[in-house]
């Protein structure tokens, strides 16, 4: 699948969850931290199998991919989030020629990635937008398909592609539209 297929009017979809494999990241290096101090300290990690699982052990969604062909549906662009969302919107935009609106009420963020978000004192929006390595797919459907994936429970829908000149925007709860800005990793 291209990231060039995009059109406006697609609907934006995201597999699974996101900000996980962040915040295991944060966690590991905390209990490195400690450990560091303490050479005979023991990792505190029972609170955290979640997320420090989603950074050690990130599964490829094939799974995902089988189900779209069982439903008969084809993406029409699509991209691993491995660098974090707002990165991988970017692309996909560019890539299709396309702008998108992204609505934060409809990212997926799991209970336990807020759960250690909190604890960390970190925006788990930011983390799901930025933070990287979850492997999902993010992906897009014409519009057609929403009666068939609306309620799946492991693809959320999070907006939609627009034309480019509308830009890659985050909507915002009170119905703000802010350019998305990407903060994940970026290669040379």
């Amino acid at each position: 699948m291209r990231r060039s297929g995009g059109k406006p009017t697609d609907l934006l979809c995201v597999s699974g969850d996101l900000g996980g494999a962040y915040m295991g990241l944060q966690v590991l290096e905390r209990e490195k931290q400690v450990f560091l101090a303490d050479p005979e300290a023991q990792p505190e990690l029972d609170n955290y199998e979640y997320v420090v699982q989603r950074q050690l052990r990130p599964e490829a969604r094939l799974d995902v991919v089988h189900e779209l062909r069982e439903m008969g549906l084809t993406p029409t662009s699509m991209i691993d989030v491995s660098d974090g969302l707002a990165s991988e919107v970017m692309h996909l935009c560019a890539a299709s020629g396309t702008g998108a609106r992204v609505f934060t009420d409809n990212i997926p963020v799991a209970n336990p990635t807020l759960e250690a978000a909190a604890e960390f004192n970190l925006d788990p929006l930011t983390c799901a937008l930025n933070g990287g390595e979850d492997y999902e797919l993010l992906f897009t459907l014409p519009v057609t398909a929403y009666e068939k994936i609306k309620n799946h429970p492991e693809i959320t829908i999070i907006g939609h592609l627009t034309d480019k000149d509308d830009a890659v925007n985050l909507v915002t709860k009170a119905g703000q539209a802010v350019p998305l800005q990407a903060q994940g990793w970026k290669a040379f």
